[in-house]
């Protein structure tokens, strides 16, 4: 009955919908013909509010999200700098916490980046509050920016505060020599865990399967990817084998920023690296979106 005030002579009814939309001189408000979008292009204001909600979230408890992932990464510092730096050995001509303190500084990036993103999803279909992510007018696409912009606000925060923090410690230097490598790596790496810790949060049921990805292969490919040694000192076949980790190639990139060094090799085959990271990233964000389009294991 609300959605037919008036009728044609034909005596047909006509929705308000329709009346409002025919209204040109009318003072009251329109509404635009079903069907059509009311909101076109990027729904900016929707991208930004999802945004603000995660980090918002993550800041609440900071002190977990920020200030213990920092805490954790300078002990890993401090512990593996007395057991194998001591008696001024030197990595790639510099002194060993020099040359652990970038990679741990990534790996601690990443790392939070999956955290956070793994989280979004996965805590909605937990607590029966995914349709709060799901009934907004935002795209899939708006939905996937949103987390993943704010899994690599973290990083970047967590990196800063690490990268603080072992600045004040003794022996360390964090001299940057290719800023562009920095930069491009922090972020592309951060942005890969980001990708796979939305996919994850897609995947799984309950928290256990998170644990499952991080224990499991985050973890593993964190540790195994030269952040403590140079891939030279390997065999051939575990050479092999790094080279195949694309942790390896973020976490020498960065390094390759601060030391202008790294196991990768010289400026050109650390530059197709991260043109390779970069293809990397395209095609997750192409598999993620087409799994949030999808709707598996969201709508369902």
């Amino acid at each position: 009955m609300a959605d037919t005030a008036s009728a044609h002579p034909d005596g047909n009814a006509v929705p308000v919908t329709e009346i409002m939309a025919d209204d040109k001189t009318g003072g009251g408000t329109r509404f635009s013909p079903r069907g059509v979008p009311v909101i076109t292009g990027v729904n900016r204001v929707g991208l930004f509010a999802l945004y603000m909600k995660e980090v918002r979230r993550f800041l609440k408890v900071q002190t977990q999200t920020i200030w213990a992932p920092a805490f954790t990464t300078l002990l890993f510092l401090v512990i593996f700098a007395v057991a194998l730096g001591r008696e001024g050995r030197e990595v790639l001509g510099v002194p060993f916490a020099t040359f652990v303190a970038p990679g741990l500084i990534v790996m601690a990036m990443m790392q939070n980046a999956f955290a956070n993103s793994s989280f979004s999803l996965l805590s909605g279909k937990m607590q029966g509050t995914i349709i709060d992510l799901l009934m907004p007018p935002l795209s899939s696409g708006e939905l996937m920016a949103g987390i993943l912009a704010a899994a690599v606000t973290r990083a970047i925060l967590v990196g800063c505060t690490v990268a603080l923090a072992m600045a004040l410690w003794p022996g360390v230097s964090l001299a940057v020599a290719h800023v562009w490598a920095v930069v491009w790596f922090g972020l592309m790496g951060s942005l890969m865990l980001a990708t796979l810790g939305l996919a994850t949060s897609i995947w799984a049921e309950k928290f256990d399967h998170n644990a499952a990805i991080t224990n499991f292969i985050i973890a593993p490919l964190s540790l195994l990817s030269g952040t403590f040694y140079v891939i030279e000192n390997l065999h051939g076949v575990f050479q092999t084998v790094s080279r195949a980790n694309p942790f390896f190639y973020v976490i020498s990139g960065f390094r390759y920023g601060f030391l202008g060094q790294s196991d990768i090799g010289g400026a050109q085959a650390v530059a197709a690296a991260g043109g390779a990271l970069l293809a990397l990233n395209l095609v997750m964000a192409a598999a993620v979106y087409a799994l949030l389009r999808s709707g598996w294991k969201l709508k369902s």
